[in-house]
């Protein structure tokens, strides 16, 4: 494990098995430090076989491909591809053991002039889960004065393959062990989403959220809305969707807004930016007290949300969304960044 920490009571620990931010310490509105992310305090908690099945994935690297690929199967340079499925016959999250069950390489540990930095190596070997390619991914975590978390992802390929790589933690800004995230206050800068059917898979295309219960282009709280009577809603029974971030870029340099949260008990505010072409809204409805982590709590459903910056579901498979494609002599960049602040 390696800790994060800067001057303001920031404190961040993540290992290198899966890149896993272990925890994410941050005052609230007194000043006080909380661990305001859902996991375990000891690696064996993250192995165990029900873990490992269930799948929760806390605090994680995804990839190679974060989210779906319907059917474990992709067409990619005149050729088609057949990726390990784990959830069904679909593929979730890089297959059956993804980048979030890896060993990562440390590849760079210290104090910076921009914050404490850690920067990980893993190389994905070619045909690994069914995946073209030797992909060799590195990712750099830095925790600023400004009480920022900054993700900056890399990857290079020796062979055209796909790549989504995103970060899978679950926010309760109240605290690890405090309840449900009903009460928080969402914001997202999307007036679209990704519509997908009963196994959440895109149905093709994009979908205005106005008019809905997935409009949250104004702060909303997730519990008045996460019981609508909505086609969409039912399929998860709360939120598990792709937003498109508003004015997306490619290859944008600096990460653009997509998400503030709010929890006005402890007045914390988390915001997200990303250079990423959408956003996982995902209100933790498969938790089910399976699992006992921080403080003795037995997460439930609800008690964590996910925001994740990333490419729409099953991108391989719908030409008419921005391309997840990686060619040799290509680098994917990515940046994502949490940032703290209170409400006064």
């Amino acid at each position: 494990i390696y800790t994060l920490s800067n001057a303001h009571g920031c404190e961040a620990r993540i290992t290198n098995y899966g890149g896993i931010i272990v925890s994410l310490r941050v005052p609230d509105r007194d000043g006080k430090p909380g661990d305001v992310v859902l996991g375990f305090d000891r690696l064996e908690d993250y192995t165990t076989p029900e873990y490992l099945n269930k799948g929760p994935y806390f605090g994680a690297v995804i990839g190679r491909y974060g989210n779906r690929i319907a059917r474990g199967a992709f067409a990619l340079g005149g050729r088609e591809y057949h990726v390990s499925a784990n959830e069904g016959a679909n593929t979730l999250h890089g297959g059956k053991a993804g980048f979030d069950k890896r060993v990562w390489e440390e590849a760079g540990f210290g104090h910076t002039p921009g914050g404490d930095r850690l920067t990980l190596r893993y190389v994905s070997p070619d045909g690994e889960e069914g995946f073209p390619g030797t992909l060799t991914t590195t990712i750099t975590y830095t925790l600023t004065d400004a009480n920022t978390l900054e993700l900056e992802i890399e990857a290079t390929t020796d062979q055209e393959t796909v790549v989504n790589i995103t970060n899978h933690t679950y926010w309760n800004l109240k605290g690890a062990d405090q309840g449900d995230i009903l009460g928080h206050e969402v914001e997202l800068h999307a007036l679209a989403f990704v519509p997908i059917d009963a196994r959440s898979l895109p149905v093709g295309g994009v979908r205005p959220v106005a008019g809905t219960p997935l409009d949250f282009t104004r702060p909303a709280t997730i519990g008045a809305r996460i019981n609508a009577d909505d086609e969409q809603l039912k399929h998860g029974q709360g939120y598990d969707f792709c937003y498109v971030v508003d004015g997306y870029t490619p290859n944008a340099a600096a990460p653009a807004p997509m998400a503030r949260v709010c929890e006005p008990t402890s007045g914390r505010i988390l915001e997200v930016a990303s250079t990423q072409p959408g956003v996982q809204f995902y209100s933790g409805n498969q938790l089910d007290g399976s699992f006992t982590g921080k403080g003795g709590r037995r997460y439930q459903k609800h008690d964590g949300l996910c925001l994740e910056p990333q490419h729409f579901p099953d991108s391989p498979n719908h030409p008419e969304f921005p391309s997840a494609a990686l060619r040799p002599g290509e680098t994917y960049r990515q940046k994502i960044s949490y940032r703290f602040s209170v409400v006064p």
